[in-house]
């Protein structure tokens, strides 16, 4: 996949969106997980790739950090709720996922 066809004129417009946002989530209701995470990947693979220029691969990384930090603190957040529903249902703790 080349720059071109990852970073389309719809990804960079949801690019500008994110960015306009202060943290790039503006709270859990104008964050979209799924959507920064494929845009996460989409960077990613264009970095890979390594075809743009050294100004477009740190514009990318900037974003991609940025991205990265909101999906964490969207876990994060997520982790939180289900710690405070837990604790209203009489367990005091989370116990690690075990498949």
């Amino acid at each position: 996949m080349t720059k071109k066809e990852s970073i389309t004129p719809e990804v960079k417009t949801a690019q500008a969106e994110h960015l306009n946002q202060q943290d790039g989530r503006e709270g859990s209701k104008g964050f979209d997980f799924e959507a920064s995470l494929n845009e996460l990947e989409k960077l990613v693979d264009a970095l890979e790739e390594g075809d743009v220029s050294l100004e477009q691969s740190l514009q990318d990384f900037e974003r991609g950090i940025n991205l990265t930090r909101a999906c964490q603190s969207a876990l994060t957040d997520a982790q939180q709720k289900v710690q405070i529903l837990l604790e209203k249902n009489g367990q005091s703790s989370l116990e690690d996922y075990k498949p």
